[in-house]
């Protein structure tokens, strides 16, 4: 039959003109009757056969048939005879039918409402004036007497297919969802055990959301139940893991793709791994539905993911009691961030995360909002919550959305309270330095601080003004602040090598530019706003996040880890402390002026009562300077820390160990700031000038 049609239309002269052949298939009801043969199986194995003709008919004939009823119910049928059963014999040929159709969508997207309505438009036919097939006797006389006719008023096909095509608009009175089985068929091959027929399924449902036509976006997210049925089916997902997994696991499947959605065989394995893999390649393959969609879809679909899994699953979890509940679901959400790409779903992950209109805090304020709780987490009694939720928010400062920075730091700094008032402000940064008062920098020490450094980043373009010198002393100067911190006897990175400053200095270089790129497009200042000498000073708070930092910054030689299971023996103070200097060292390498100012300028004229990074470093070293006077043998003990911390000698216990391994990461910090502090200041560095990323890309 198949051979028959194809050669037919080949044959034909006039274009959409439909032959005597193709006539007779749909007057007669043809593809019913094998509809019905194949959903009953008869004889064994006609279902196989139905779906690859049916296939090969749509593809291959051009007339265009979807329009006709003798055509779309059939259709129907066979579509809800497929994606139902998990493990079908069929379900290769139901997901090449349904890659026609999603083919023959793109190519005319007011398809997509015919499609999709199912048995409603049927029904809503049956029950209309005009009459869906003609009468048996005037389709017989009409036959006897042109038996081949091809003309469209002579036709009984045609004259069929003028009463029996379906309409152009379509209505829902009730405004409810219809009976979309297309998508179902979809989705429920997107759960088949077979990798190549769920790629496959998926590339279809892409291909549907994708449709540029407003009107088939606006019916599919208002009318069909594409959205809710895939968000269902990631929650379905989310709770079919265990109820708590290891967060190292769980970082270590980072990279999955819903292309590749299993877990490499070469990682370790663990309880609730294929599960884990499982849920986070749908959720990759959500967030890349989003961002292909049609932006009606991708907007329903964010909402739909962020009412659904973020506030009705993730929230409990996350507020929950149980330490195991909050430690997984943490580690889980910050996976999903690590795999976001799409805007739209960015932007309800971040109203989910800090709330949609971010306020400046009080000190008072109790932890009222998600994010005041999970930013009380970071200074839980457990550490292992702790780390887990700083590496949310590291990895939420890495997302490209203005409103991450404004929530967590800038809505606090704005108005400049923390520098006092009454004094006269220097024009620029050169103005602030005022080298032979200072203690820090005498000749002889500006020429040795930066013997480490071999190859400092490259040097900016000379201004017209001629300022570059100036500029690059600025830079030295403050980076040397930092650098200078730390007394000489609590420095060991001078004995080992590969922890020279130039290898710092290297690697906030690209850091900076990178992160400047991704925020070129927000508009920043060059400069901080010059402040009105007769306002009067106000109280300055910095913000329960800052706090939160600067508080375990200033505990840094005195972290105590407390354990709560025996699976979180690996952690310790060390990794603790790391990870608060890593989430400050991002902070850092923002190009905004307040930040700027407020962590990486040593000179700023703080207001009673305030505090800056730079201040609470210089109480850090206060404090290490009378611990290391009770500590015997102190130099040899801290290099000996730092070898093991590097893996170069055995690792054994020691006293004062904890406090031995924050000295060491308080080094490293100290250099790690003063190369942010080279490669950034001043603020109209032409270093800020860089091009800005994609759009549509996060």
């Amino acid at each position: 039959m198949l051979d028959i049609l194809v050669y037919e239309e080949r044959q034909q002269t006039a274009a959409g003109e439909a032959g005597p052949c193709l006539e007779y298939l749909l007057q007669h009801k043809i593809l019913e009757t094998l509809c019905t043969l194949g959903k009953a199986e008869y004889p064994p194995g006609m279902r196989q056969q139905v779906f690859q003709f049916f296939s090969k008919v749509l593809a291959q004939v051009q007339h265009p048939l979807l329009h006709y009823l003798n055509v779309h119910r059939p259709v129907q049928k066979l579509l809800r005879l497929g994606g139902t059963v998990p493990g079908s014999q069929t379900e290769k040929e139901e997901v090449q039918f349904t890659t026609v159709l999603c083919s023959k969508i793109q190519q005319d997207p007011a398809l997509l409402t015919y499609i999709l309505e199912g048995k409603k438009i049927v029904s809503r036919k049956k029950s209309s004036k005009e009459p869906i097939t003609l009468p048996r006797e005037a389709a017989s006389i009409q036959d006897k007497d042109h038996p081949h006719s091809k003309s469209p008023d002579m036709s009984p096909c045609k004259a069929q297919a003028l009463t029996a095509q379906l309409p152009a608009e379509t209505e829902e009175p009730d405004g409810g969802v219809g009976e979309s089985n297309l998508i179902t068929s979809l989705i429920g091959l997107c759960k088949s055990k077979k990798g190549r027929v769920a790629l496959k399924a998926q590339e279809n449902l892409l291909l549907l959301v994708s449709v540029a036509s407003q009107a088939a976006a606006t019916y599919l997210v208002h009318s069909s139940p594409c959205c809710p049925a895939i968000v269902e089916h990631l929650c379905q997902l989310y709770q079919s893991m265990p109820t708590f997994l290891d967060p190292a696991d769980i970082a270590a499947l980072e990279g999955i793709s819903w292309r590749l959605p299993s877990a490499p065989s070469d990682e370790a394995s663990f309880p609730g791994k294929e599960a884990l893999a499982a849920f986070l390649g749908w959720f990759d393959y959500c967030d890349h539905l989003i961002t292909e969609a049609h932006v009606v879809v991708a907007d329903a679909l964010a909402k739909a993911v962020a009412e659904k899994l973020f506030m009705e699953i993730l929230q409990p979890h996350l507020l929950h009691v149980s330490e195991q509940s909050v430690l997984t679901s943490t580690a889980l959400l910050t996976a999903m961030l690590r795999q976001l790409r799409s805007p739209a779903l960015l932007r309800e992950a971040v109203a989910f995360l800090l709330g949609a209109d971010p306020q400046p805090a009080a000190p008072e304020d109790g932890p009222r909002s998600l994010c005041a709780h999970l930013i009380g987490h970071c200074d839980h009694l457990s550490d292992e919550i702790s780390i887990t939720t700083l590496r949310l928010f590291e990895e939420l400062l890495q997302k490209p959305h203005e409103q991450v920075l404004r929530s967590l730091v800038l809505c606090n700094l704005e108005g400049r309270h923390y520098v006092a008032r009454g004094s006269p402000e220097p024009e620029s940064y050169e103005d602030t330095l005022d080298l032979e008062e200072d203690p820090y920098f005498t000749d002889g020490f500006l020429n040795a601080s930066f013997q480490p450094s071999a190859k400092p980043p490259p040097a900016p373009a000379t201004n017209s003004d001629g300022k570059t010198a100036v500029t690059e002393i600025v830079n030295r100067v403050l980076s040397l602040s930092f650098l200078c911190l730390v007394p000489e006897e609590a420095k060991t990175s001078a004995f080992l090598e590969e922890t020279g400053y130039d290898t710092y200095v290297h690697d906030a270089y690209g850091l900076f530019q990178e992160c400047s790129s991704r925020v070129a497009p927000w508009g920043w200042p060059l400069g901080p706003t010059p402040l009105d000498p007769h306002e009067p000073e106000r109280p300055f708070f910095e913000g329960h996040f800052l706090r939160m930092l600067f508080d375990r910054m200033s505990r840094i030689l005195e972290q105590v880890v407390n354990r709560t299971g025996p699976w979180l023996q690996g952690y310790k103070p060390y990794s603790l402390n790391l990870q608060v200097t890593s989430v400050l060292s991002r902070l850092a390498l923002f190009p905004h002026p307040l930040i700027h100012e407020y962590l990486l300028d040593p000179y700023i004229n703080l207001a009673p009562g305030c505090r800056s990074l730079f201040s609470v470093l210089v109480r850090v070293i206060g404090d290490l300077m009378q611990r290391i006077q009770r500590v015997p043998q102190f130099p040899g003990k801290l290099l000996l820390v730092r070898k093991q911390l590097m893996g170069q000698v055995p690792g054994e216990q020691l006293d004062h160990q904890t406090l031995l391994q924050g000295v060491v990461v308080l080094e490293e910090f100290c250099k790690e700031l003063a190369a942010i502090a080279f490669v950034k200041f001043p603020p109209h560095s032409p270093h800020l000038h860089l091009s800005p990323p994609q759009e549509g890309h996060v």
